[in-house]
């Protein structure tokens, strides 16, 4: 069976990796003072960094259903039996809602998976479903194999300020635990797909120091065998240190290090740090 895999641009895959592997990416839409950008094409990282610092009105919105009808239909025209669509989680986007509502007036089946995670976390659990198909498995069980990776993953990460997320509503239960106390650095995690607050501290080196120890003991929970990635907004030295002294305590040559894209973005702000784990699947042969 000839199966075709779909996620959204919030998965962090790079066109490279996504072209490489075989995947589709439906972008999502950034709302720059009213005006609606398509992420990867006309705005970046760095534009919706710039915005955000100047105070301008940012936001951001799903793909319609019809976006999603328009690529499912493509690629069964292109010889695509079936389909497996894996997207962020859907308490913290309706973008799973769009795609569950085209897949009903799709000419071929089409499967879509809540990865309950955001960026490399549904990003590593996409390129598992593709590892998946590759290997020669059904629909249901490349699904399966998205379903998997993304329970194995741990993610954190450190805003400079919860003002964005708590703009945005994705701050969730954070706000109950953090009040009104902007001010403080927060250290967030992804669980059940919503952001959930871990613990505050009062200085960013503090944070990010405590962003490193909870990487470590994530490595520890997970085993030897994982992927780690560190993401950020407008931080790319930042990241990239950070990234140098998870690889020296952790015992690896090197760690991914990308930023995230422009609609993740415009809900943590810039100066964003974050941490995926990803527990490696085993052998789909």
């Amino acid at each position: 069976m000839t199966l075709a895999i779909v996620t959204d641009s919030t998965a962090s895959l790079s066109v490279d990796i996504a072209s490489a592997r075989d995947v589709t990416v439906v972008p999502l839409e950034v709302v720059v003072d009213g005006r609606s950008y398509t992420e990867g094409l006309d705005v970046t990282s760095a534009d919706l960094a710039r915005a955000l610092r100047a105070g301008r009105a940012v936001g951001t919105s799903r793909p319609a259903p019809e976006r999603f009808s328009r690529v499912y239909a493509g690629l069964a025209e292109r010889g695509a039996e079936a389909i497996v669509s894996v997207h962020l989680s859907s308490r913290v986007s309706a973008t799973l809602e769009s795609a569950q509502l085209a897949a009903q007036d799709c000419t071929v089946p089409v499967t879509c998976v809540d990865s309950l995670q955001v960026g490399m976390a549904t990003g590593y659990a996409v390129l598992t479903a593709a590892d998946a198909r590759d290997a020669g498995k059904s629909a249901d069980d490349v699904a399966k194999a998205a379903r998997d990776r993304s329970e194995r993953a741990t993610t954190y990460f450190y805003v400079a300020t919860l003002d964005y997320l708590r703009r945005g509503g994705r701050i969730g239960t954070a706000s109950a635990l953090l009040g009104s106390a902007l001010s403080v650095k927060p250290i967030l995690g992804v669980k059940d797909g919503r952001v959930r607050p871990i613990e505050k501290v009062r200085t960013s080196t503090r944070a990010i120091a405590r962003l490193e120890e909870l990487t470590a003991q994530a490595v520890a929970s997970h085993g030897d065998e994982v992927d780690v990635a560190v993401q950020h907004l407008d931080a790319d030295a930042q990241a990239r240190a950070l990234a140098e002294r998870l690889g020296e305590s952790l015992g690896r040559e090197s760690i991914d290090v990308m930023e995230v894209g422009a609609v993740i973005g415009a809900h943590v702000g810039p100066g964003l740090l974050a941490v995926t784990v990803s527990a490696q699947m085993p052998s789909l042969g």
